[in-house]
């Protein structure tokens, strides 16, 4: 399986913060196109909250009704809602992530003896750096999800803050709680980032393995790289579903007085809660535009680090 590795970018002589720089700017790049899905993710996993399949009208029929929804109901730019913290969650949890991992690969933590990916190691190595990430960038995240709610009286589903902007919501998640205030909920993006970081990344190197011998991609490393996290990214969809809609609805909740959640006390409180209502297809709201935004963003964040990596190497004489 080690095959012919001269189509990778050589980075050993590059300096460690140079992997998370290419990292925030890859994912950047990725996350202002699939911004959109996120939305239309976001609306779809609130809708029917804690109601019994079949007991609700859905706003939303599907994913490309949502779109037009909320293109009909609030104009287009809503789609980019939360723009600002999105992007800027991608640059804290994807430097810190993508970071990780490269640097632990350059320096082999998460290879074989044969110069393949090592399925616990990655898996440890990527999970671990994306929580991290995760835990850091909690604030935006959560600022984020709020936006992304937030809709017309007419379409709304979930609870809804009523921020008037990105600046106005944290000011108000300041003054509700200070410090705490913003990091309401941090815990609610851990089992979802290590789950899908750990899929992510351990299933994107284990498909280069395998593709990496294959003729179609000799001396072609950005198809074979599109290929890649095409197949990694549909995996995370369908490993990480649960914790993202748990992760939604956690974070976009109301609070009371003493910023005490109105619904959830917890993850494994939503995640029950959410199973006995609403059923396994309840966990599985929203999973169709999940996969279409997780796997072009696989494939856009990857293709784009390979790209600035090797534009980099390129302009430093490497």
């Amino acid at each position: 399986m080690s095959g012919n590795r001269s189509n990778h970018v050589t980075t050993s002589d590059k300096p460690p913060g140079v992997e998370f720089a290419i990292g925030a700017a890859a994912a950047v790049g990725a996350g202002f196109f699939t911004n959109p899905i996120d939305v239309i993710k976001i609306r779809l996993q609130l809708q029917g909250e804690l109601e019994a399949r079949g007991s609700y009208q859905k706003v939303y029929k599907n994913t490309f009704h949502a779109a037009y929804q909320i293109g009909r109901h609030e104009g287009i730019l809503a789609l980019q809602s939360g723009i600002v913290t999105a992007l800027g969650f991608q640059v804290v949890l994807n430097g810190t992530r993508l970071g990780s991992y490269n640097l632990a690969k350059r320096y082999k933590l998460t290879l074989n003896a044969d110069g393949d990916t090592n399925v616990i190691r990655t898996a440890l190595v990527s999970g671990v750096a994306g929580c991290v990430g995760a835990v850091i960038g909690s604030p935006l995240y959560l600022v984020k999800t709020q936006l992304q709610a937030q809709s017309a009286k007419s379409i709304a589903v979930g609870y809804q803050h009523n921020h008037s902007g990105t600046i106005s919501a944290f000011q108000a998640l300041w003054n509700n709680g200070g410090f705490k205030g913003l990091y309401r909920g941090w815990y609610a993006n851990i089992p979802r980032v290590f789950v899908g970081s750990a899929t992510q990344l351990t299933t994107f190197g284990l498909f280069s393995d395998w593709l990496r011998p294959m003729e179609v991609f000799d001396g072609k490393p950005i198809l074979m790289t599109f290929v890649a996290s095409l197949l990694g990214g549909s995996c995370v969809a369908v490993t990480m579903q649960p914790f993202d809609v748990v992760a939604t609805r956690l974070y976009n909740q109301g609070t009371d007085g003493k910023g005490k959640g109105q619904l959830y006390n917890g993850l494994f409180d939503a995640l029950y809660k959410i199973f006995r209502t609403e059923g396994v297809f309840g966990l599985y709201k929203g999973v169709f535009p999940t996969w279409l935004r997780i796997a072009p963003h696989t494939v856009l964040c990857l293709v784009f680090y390979e790209k600035i990596a090797r534009f980099h190497a390129y302009e430093f004489g490497k």
